[in-house]
């Protein structure tokens, strides 16, 4: 039986309920496209995700891939090569794809719920697969000779990786010493020591594409403005038919040892070491960071879907076992050792775990889409050639709440659905212990969560002057104000408010330290104490707007009438949720922000031997 169970239901909702992209489907940026395909898409991709892509997943953690130090190569388990074959030959990465090397014009709202059925299932199947969406970025960035190669690892079905971290530098990426030398035929060769490589080296796929992060010889610009991006090859490859012409001067020397998510290879590369690791400047221009912040930005997505993905398939497992597992009388009936035993979700407590997970499992995945929303209001604007700034900026600022609480929240989420199963959920025969494994490196990769929320304060709301945010401020509130004649949604509807007034006093506070800082540079640091508590406070009012937005969806469709069962049960539940975390989860906020308008700098000032 597969370990993965989906919740395409939900997905559906919030694509054509809530968000309602039946309204641009079929339009000139997505001519393929209507409602019955998006479903036929959805329902073949769940249908793969819990057969053969699932089927690898406990066998390729209990036999991970294999280093050999005397070849430079990593072995995957067959088993892995088959649901990654599975994967290649259902061609559902065509939606990633560009149109012009073969895709199929999706919107992303469309391939992020895709991925969602796919990382829930077997992630390390889909990271090894990011060579579609790198070939995007190869092909957008690079110039008319370095498509080619992006059309090379879409047809010849290419590994790719982002190559940043350095062993010294770790997320200072700026303080990389990988140093790019310039050839007078125009390559470069590249010198130096990356690590934490995900998809490193593998036997999945003909070739492998590394995107290296490196400094050209004789730059100037300190820090991460002289950093260049090139592309760099495994195996060197005629440039017109992209066969293989042999290795390239890129040899792994360790495959990391790690806590989770061993089907996925994470690697430690040298570059030039034993013979010169040859490379092409991307679009020949020296702007590696910016260009590798496309690759930065989708990954950072694509970790938070994971996160997410998990999450869900982990909190329908706990509730399938709080419904068959019997234990204990009923709380009414305690001490009365006549009474029966019932179910857990019977029990208060396992049912407010239990919605709790439901909360953050169905908010969260709204929040994917609702972000890959507005990534399709940046390329209808682009299309229409209007006005997108706001809208990138938008993006932008829901990227690392996406990544950061996705990943934070669903992490303690899947720990406390362990605890549902018990000592059970300890034991491999359950998927759980798996889930909480893979799932803390989500915390970790591209950036942890402090720096994300770093990145949410001081560049997506003090750089941009608050733009982002209070258009989404705006949003939620103009929400509120079209439910005030709602009196169901009255409890909601407050609560949602004051957390949307909660976040705002705390950004204020925390530009009022920022704009403070020029005359006295500690007052960053109050700001500094307070971002990653920002950014999870920011991501409940996210969770929390979305699932009244929910709620309302659902009681319109109740009013209607002629209902099923199940769909009546399934929109019960979402005023359930709604409600639930309006009254248990954003009245925190209320605290948080006292905590922040309270903060002064004895946290600084405590000697590091105190610690």
């Amino acid at each position: 039986m597969s370990h993965y169970r989906s919740n395409v239901r939900d997905i559906e909702f919030n694509l054509f309920e809530m968000l309602g992209i039946d309204r641009f489907l079929g339009s000139a940026l997505f001519p393929d496209l209507d409602h019955e395909a998006c479903r036929h898409v959805l329902s073949e991709v769940a249908r793969l995700a819990e057969g053969p892509l699932a089927a690898s997943f406990s066998d390729a953690d209990r036999n991970p891939p294999v280093f050999s130090p005397e070849s430079g190569s990593v072995t995957v388990p067959d088993s892995l090569k088959k649901a990654y074959a599975a994967l290649r030959a259902a061609e559902w990465w065509r939606l990633e794809a560009p149109p012009e090397l073969g895709g199929v014009a999706a919107p992303r709202t469309l391939v992020w719920a895709v991925a969602e059925l796919i990382l829930g299932s077997n992630p390390a199947a889909h990271l090894y697969g990011t060579g579609v969406p790198f070939a995007g970025v190869v092909h957008r960035e690079g110039t008319q000779e370095q498509r080619r190669i992006a059309a090379h690892m879409i047809e010849r079905g290419w590994g790719s990786t982002m190559a940043l971290t350095e062993a010294d530098a770790g997320s200072d990426v700026g303080a990389g010493r990988t140093k790019a030398v310039r050839q007078d035929d125009g390559t470069w060769h590249i010198e130096g020591v990356k690590r934490f490589i995900t998809s490193g080296d593998h036997d999945l796929t003909e070739n492998i594409v590394h995107l290296v992060l490196a400094r050209p010889e004789g730059a100037t610009a300190a820090g991460t403005k002289g950093l260049s991006l090139f592309i760099v090859p495994k195996l060197l490859f005629d440039l017109r038919t992209g066969e293989p012409l042999g290795r390239n001067g890129v040899q792994v020397s360790n495959l990391e040892r790690k806590m989770g998510i061993k089907a996925s290879t994470t690697c430690e590369l040298r570059f030039g070491e034993r013979e010169p690791a040859v490379g092409y400047l991307l679009g020949d221009t020296h702007d590696g960071i910016a260009q590798m912040f496309h690759v930065i930005e989708h990954t950072r997505m694509l970790v938070g879907v994971k996160a997410v993905a998990t999450l869900s398939t982990g909190y329908l497992h706990a509730l399938d076992h709080a419904r068959t597992r019997m234990q204990s009388a009923d709380l009414t009936r305690l001490g009365d050792r006549s009474a029966p035993q019932v179910a857990i979700i019977s029990h208060p407590d396992v049912r407010r775990s239990l919605m709790l997970n439901k909360a953050y499992a169905e908010g969260l995945r709204a929040l994917v889409l609702y972000t890959a929303r507005w990534q399709d209001k940046v390329a209808a604007g682009e299309h229409a050639g209007s006005d997108v700034s706001t809208a990138r900026a938008v993006n932008a600022l829901l990227l690392p709440i996406v990544k950061g609480v996705g990943s934070e929240r669903s992490y303690e989420q899947l720990a406390h659905a362990l605890q549902t199963l018990g000592g059970s959920g300890y034991l491999q025969d359950y998927p759980l212990e798996q889930y909480v494994r893979d799932t803390k490196v989500d915390t970790l990769y591209e950036g942890t969560t402090a720096i994300q929320g770093q990145d949410l304060f001081f560049r997506k709301i003090a750089r941009d002057g608050r733009r982002a945010l209070d258009a989404v401020l705006t949003e939620i509130g103009d929400f509120l104000q079209s439910l005030a004649g709602d009196d169901r949604l009255r409890h909601e509807r407050a609560a949602v408010s004051r957390a949307r007034d909660a976040v705002t006093g705390m950004a204020d506070a925390m530009l009022g330290h920022a704009r403070r800082s020029s005359e006295d540079p500690r007052e960053r640091y109050k700001a500094g104490q307070n971002t990653t508590r920002l950014l999870m406070c920011a991501g409940d009012l996210m969770v929390g707007y979305l699932l009244l937005r929910q709620a309302d969806t659902a009681h319109r469709r109740l009013d209607q009438g002629h209902l099923s069962p199940a769909d009546r049960a399934f929109y019960r539940g979402k005023t359930a949720v709604a409600r639930f975390f309006a009254l248990t989860v954003l009245p925190l906020l209320d605290a948080h922000r006292a905590i922040v308008e309270a903060t002064d700098n004895d946290l600084m000032d405590v000697p590091e031997a105190a610690f």
